[in-house]
């Protein structure tokens, strides 16, 4: 059963792994056995500490996720620098906040093109490498907003509602074709894109109360979600949209 979970021997993409729930699905992808290359804007130096103190291999590639020339270099990067690519991570993602009639076209482009444009196309860019070397794992960061609408984040709401269909529509294209696509949605985590919500007296207690769990979610709660969808575990599992959320959408 244990072999079902190993990731020995395989190279992970991960997007946005410099902090919170990158970081931490980068690092249980590491403990499972998988070599990282982590793809952003800042430097990754605490995610590769803990990588390496996994005996694994650590490689960074530095690029702003939002510009469509940046994203096949990356890929083509992570393949130069460890001489494969087995899983993609689509996790870098942005938020912004206001009231729908005060959204600015460049805050819709931004988190768009973050969030759901970059997705397709770093996901297109590693399945040519799939596609050719006998296939692959793909998760996507969704959102709990990918099922509902929340609340002053059109741009957000209307980006992960996307990343949820791209999901199902890459799944349906490659899973005969050796390439798993899968997504996990969070549910309220604490994270830097949440620190305005903790610190609102109003909306904080409001979200904890809704929650079943009783808490918010902590990045490690995505490890056992992540690991499954890398690995041979979810062989026969393609399309999926799995919530981790305290029970969120169960309330």
């Amino acid at each position: 059963m244990h072999n079902l979970f190993n990731l020995s021997g395989q190279v992970a993409l991960v997007t946005g792994a410099n902090t919170g729930l990158g970081q931490a699905i980068a690092i249980a992808l590491a403990q499972a056995g998988a070599d990282i290359v982590a793809a952003g804007r800042s430097a990754p130096t605490d995610t590769e500490t803990a990588v390496r103190a996994n005996g694994r291999r650590f490689h960074a590639v530095q690029a702003d996720l939002g510009q469509h020339a940046q994203l096949a270099g990356v890929v083509e990067q992570a393949v130069g620098a460890m001489g494969r690519l087995d899983i993609l991570v689509n996790n870098a993602g942005i938020i912004h906040r206001a009231d729908a009639v005060d959204v600015t076209e460049e805050d819709w482009d931004a988190v768009v093109d973050t969030n759901l444009k970059s997705m397709f196309f770093l996901s297109q860019a590693a399945a040519r490498h799939m596609l050719a070397n006998g296939g692959g794992k793909i998760i996507n960061v969704a959102s709990l907003l990918s099922f509902q609408g929340g609340i002053r984040v059109p741009a957000y709401a209307a980006s992960k509602s996307g990343v949820a269909g791209l999901t199902h529509a890459l799944a349906n294209e490659w899973a005969a074709r050796g390439i798993n696509v899968n997504a996990i949605a969070p549910g309220y985590f604490a994270t830097n894109n949440t620190a305005a919500l903790r610190q609102d007296a109003v909306r904080e207690p409001q979200i904890l109360a809704r929650i079943p769990a009783g808490r918010w979610g902590q990045p490690s709660d995505l490890n056992g979600a992540a690991v499954f969808l890398a690995s041979a575990a979810s062989d026969y599992v393609h399309g999926v949209v799995l919530p981790v959320d305290g029970g969120w959408l169960a309330r």
